[in-house]
C-alpha cells in the first residue's frame, strides 16, 4: 500500500497540471495566481445588496471566477456601456469613462482592490442591462398616476455570462434593450440627431408680421431651404426634372422663391409636427423648424425612456393604447389587425392621466353625472347667471341618492351634496357610447356630438376624458372580439342608461408621447402640451 501511494501522488499531480494547462486561464500558474484573487472576490461577495442586481448570481454562474482582469475585457465593456448613448442613456453613469483608467490601478494594487474594481464592472453593466431593460427613471417617481410596478427582469442571465466570455459584451446589452420597432425607429432618428450636431450651424428663420406663402419671393425663402434640409427633407436646391421638361435635366431653382417642390417639404415637415398642414410658414411652423437640435436629441431621449417603461406592456394582444400627445387610439384586435382613430383629450388645466388598466363593459346612450370639477368651474357660474340653464341643456338636480330635487330651492352659491345628471339626448356631451374601464380618475373613452373638433389639428380640448372618432364602431369590434352576441345597431336603438359587459376584458393603456413614430416608421414630435419633458430630462440626467 505504502508503495502504491506516491505512485497514485504522482499521476493525479500529471492529471491536474494537464487539467489546468488546457483550462480556460491558460497555464496553470494563472489557476494559482487566481485563487487568492476569488478569495477576496467572495468576501466582498457576501458584503454586495442584492437586493436590486444580481451580482452574486452573476459569479455563482462563472463558478466564483473574476471577469474584469484583461485589458481586452474591460475594453470590451467600455465600447458596449458607450453604445448605450444612442438609447438615450448617459455612459459616464456606468463608469465608462473611468473604468480602463481604474482597471489599470487596480493590477497594481491587492487582490482586494482586484475583486472591488471587478465587482464595479459588474455592478456597471447588469445597472446598465437594467435601466435598457426597465428605465433608468421610476417612473412612480415621475408620473404621480403610474398604477402599474415595474417589470421583472427579463434577460438571461446565463447569456451574459457567456457574452461577457466571448468578450461579446454588446450582445450582452441586446438581450435587455427593447425589441419593439417603435424603440429601434426611436434609436434611429437619436443617431441620426447625433450626426447633424456636427454639421455646423444653420440660420434659423427670423420672426416676421407675414407668413411665408407657396408663390411669395423672398430672402427668407433661402433660409427656409436650409432648415428644412437640416430635417431630413431632400435637397431642395435642385427641382425636379420633370419641372423642366424642356431642358430635360434637373436645374437649379430661385433660392427666393417658393415652390411648389418646397410647399410639399413644408407640408410633410408640419404633418411630422402635428401642425396644420396647409403649407404656410407662419409662427407655430417657424418655431418648430427653429427649434435645436440639442432641443431635438433631448426630447428623442426623454421619449426613448417612456418607450422602456410601456415596451413590455405593449408585448399583449388584444390591447387598446391612447397616445395622449399623439392625439390617437390604437386597437390591436385578436386578428392581429390594427384600428386606428382620432381623439381628443384633456387640456392643459385638466390633464389626460396616464392609466393602465381593463376595458370592462359599455354604456349605451348614457346620461352623463357632471363631475365635481366641471360642475364647480364651468356649470355653476352658468347656473348662478341664470337658472334656465339648466331646462335648456337638459340637466336634472339630483341629491347623492339620485333623488329629483327642485332647481329653484337650492341655494346656487352654496349647493352643498347636490349633484347635476344631463339626460341622454343628442346635446349630452358622452353622445351615445362610453367605454368604460376601472381607474381613481373616472376616466372613460366617449362618443361626442361635437365632431367638428376631430378636425382640428390640435384636440387637447377636453376635460380629461378621451373622446374618440367613431367609437361605436370600436365597440362594435370590441363585443365582436370578445364573443358578445350584441350589436351595436340593436343597441343603440334601445334605452338609455344601458350597460352591456364585455365578457372578456381588454387590456386598455393611456400613454404620455411627445415623439413617437407614425404608421410610415417617421418619427413625429409633438409640442409636450403637459410640460412634462422637462422633469423626467432632468431625472435621466441625474447621476446613478
Amino acid at each position: 500500500m505504502n508503495e502504491i501511494q506516491p505512485l497514485r501522488q504522482w499521476a493525479i499531480g500529471v492529471a491536474l497540471c494537464l487539467t489546468l494547462t488546457h483550462s480556460p486561464l491558460g497555464i496553470s500558474q494563472a489557476y494559482a495566481d487566481s485563487v487568492p484573487l476569488q478569495q477576496a472576490l467572495s468576501q466582498q461577495l457576501s458584503k454586495v445588496d442584492a437586493h436590486r442586481l444580481p451580482i452574486a448570481e452573476f459569479y455563482q454562474l462563472r463558478d466564483g471566477q473574476p471577469a474584469w482582469q484583461s485589458v481586452s475585457a474591460v475594453e470590451s465593456l467600455v465600447a458596449a456601456l458607450n453604445s448605450l448613448e444612442t438609447d438615450g442613456l448617459t455612459p459616464d453613469d456606468y463608469h465608462a469613462d473611468t473604468l480602463l483608467d481604474e482597471f489599470q490601478r487596480s493590477q497594481a494594487g491587492s487582490e482586494a482592490t482586484q475583486a472591488t474594481f471587478d465587482i464595479k464592472a459588474t455592478r456597471s453593466l447588469l445597472l446598465a442591462l437594467d435601466h435598457l431593460e426597465r428605465g433608468k427613471v421610476n417612473p412612480r417617481e415621475i408620473e404621480p398616476q403610474w398604477d402599474t410596478p415595474r417589470p421583472e427582469r427579463g434577460y438571461s442571465l446565463l447569456r451574459v455570462v457567456h457574452a461577457v466570455d466571448d468578450r461579446v459584451i454588446e450582445s450582452a446589452i441586446a438581450l435587455a434593450r427593447p425589441s419593439s420597432p417603435e424603440y429601434q425607429q426611436l434609436r434611429d432618428a437619436l443617431k441620426q440627431h447625433y450626426q447633424l450636431v456636427n454639421l455646423g450651424s444653420v440660420p434659423y428663420l427670423a420672426a416676421r408680421d407675414e407668413s411665408l406663402r407657396p408663390g411669395d419671393e423672398d430672402d427668407d425663402v433661402s433660409v427656409l431651404r436650409q432648415r428644412l434640409a437640416l430635417w431630413g427633407e431632400a435637397d431642395l436646391q435642385v427641382a425636379d426634372s420633370r419641372a423642366y421638361p424642356m431642358i430635360g435635366v434637373q436645374a437649379a431653382p430661385n433660392r427666393r422663391t417658393y415652390d411648389a417642390p418646397l410647399e410639399a417639404a413644408v407640408r410633410r415637415f408640419q404633418r411630422r409636427h402635428l401642425l396644420q398642414e396647409d403649407g404656410v410658414v407662419g409662427e407655430q411652423t417657424r418655431l418648430a423648424l427653429n427649434t435645436s437640435v440639442a432641443s431635438r436629441i433631448d426630447q428623442l431621449r426623454v421619449n426613448l425612456e417612456r418607450a422602456r417603461w410601456i415596451s413590455p406592456m405593449q408585448s399583449a394582444e388584444p390591447r387598446v393604447w391612447v397616445d395622449i400627445a399623439g392625439y390617437r387610439m390604437h386597437y390591436v384586435r385578436p386578428n392581429g389587425q390594427h384600428w386606428d382613430a382620432r381623439v381628443v383629450v384633456g387640456t392643459p388645466r385638466r390633464e389626460t392621466p396616464i392609466i393602465h388598466s381593463t376595458i370592462s363593459h359599455l354604456t349605451i346612450n348614457p346620461s352623463w353625472t357632471i363631475p365635481p370639477t366641471i360642475m364647480r368651474e364651468d356649470v355653476l357660474p352658468q347656473v348662478r347667471a341664470d337658472i334656465d340653464y339648466l331646462a335648456r341643456k337638459n340637466i336634472q338636480v339630483i341629491s347623492p341618492m339620485g333623488e329629483p330635487l327642485v332647481a329653484d330651492e337650492v341655494d346656487w352659491q352654496h349647493p352643498g351634496g347636490v349633484m347635476l345628471r344631463q339626460v341622454a339626448g343628442t346635446g349630452n356631451p358622452l353622445g351615445r357610447v362610453v367605454v368604460r374601464f376601472p381607474n381613481d380618475d373616472m376616466i372613460y373613452l366617449h362618443d361626442t356630438p361635437a365632431r367638428g373638433l376631430f378636425q382640428r389639428d390640435q384636440r387637447a380640448l377636453s376635460s380629461g376624458c378621451i373622446r374618440v372618432e367613431g367609437v361605436a364602431e370600436l365597440a362594435q369590434m370590441l363585443l365582436q372580439d370578445t364573443g358578445s352576441h350584441y350589436q351595436m345597431s340593436s343597441l343603440l336603438n334601445g334605452g338609455s342608461d344601458r350597460n352591456v359587459n364585455l365578457t372578456q376584458r381588454i387590456p386598455i393603456a393611456l400613454h404620455y408621447l411627445t415623439a413617437w413614430p407614425n404608421a410610415e416608421g417617421e418619427v413625429e414630435f409633438r409640442p409636450d402640451i403637459y410640460r412634462r419633458d422637462a422633469t423626467l430630462l432632468a431625472a435621466l440626467r441625474r447621476p446613478v
